[in-house]
């Protein structure tokens, strides 16, 4: 609840002070919304240091969640969005305080700390999609930046598709022809987010999408699961 409370008053804050200033207001979310990832392989590889548990594919899909979230923060800064010293020093004086706050919740549970990161997942989905349906004409304008092209379009995706742990590998690919495409693609990466951290709250039953378990039973199935 407390943490909850805590959400809720940060986005109060960040709505006041980007209320006109979105791709500014982005880079700050894309900013924070990669530390969860950054603390849970920091808390896994201490744990596997000490020799106190070994959980590969969790560090292995973290690892392509951050990935992805840096990816969605390089997009930003080509929009523009960390021009402003103030803009890049709230979010880094954010994301450091955020850090060290989810490292100790997930020493302390990483169930809490899970729900926590699909809470801000689901607040980031709700955050394009409004964003896309009070801006589509404009954006169906716009061209893609650099960052997505080479992202969603000429980059190995086999990291993208390693953080999509509720989907078979290769059934989701982006058309990118405008910035619309590319929110609509940002969106739905906060989506994959959001059921990969739900997932987690199942204590050890993560995989990663490319295990040989997984595949074989998506070779078995032969089918490829809609969007």
């Amino acid at each position: 609840m407390l943490l909850i409370l805590l959400q809720d008053s940060v986005i109060m804050v960040l709505n006041g002070v980007y209320r006109d200033r979105s791709y500014a207001r982005f880079f700050v979310l894309e900013t924070i919304a990669r530390v969860p990832y950054f603390a849970f392989i920091s808390v896994l590889h201490l744990y596997e240091t000490f020799g106190w548990s070994r959980r590969a594919d969790y560090i292995k899909v973290h690892f392509a969640e951050s990935w992805n979230e840096f990816h969605h923060l390089l997009i930003m800064e080509e929009l523009g969005g960390n021009a402003l010293f103030f803009d890049r020093f709230l979010a880094r004086f954010m994301a450091f305080f955020y850090y060290f706050m989810t490292v100790g919740m997930y020493m302390l549970s990483p169930r809490m700390a899970y729900h926590f990161s699909e809470c801000v997942e689901r607040h980031a989905y709700s955050t394009y999609d409004k964003f896309l349906k009070l801006h589509e004409e404009e954006l169906k304008r716009l061209p893609a930046p650099e960052a997505a092209l080479n992202y969603y379009l000429n980059e190995d995706l086999y990291l993208f598709d390693e953080f999509q742990t509720a989907r078979v590998p290769c059934s989701r690919r982006p058309k990118i022809d405008n910035l619309y495409d590319v929110f609509v693609n940002i969106r739905d990466d906060e989506a994959e987010h959001c059921k990969t951290m739900k997932a987690c709250q199942t204590d050890g039953s993560l995989r990663s999408p490319h295990s040989t378990q997984n595949c074989l039973e998506a070779d078995t199935e032969g089918v490829i699961p809609e969007k």
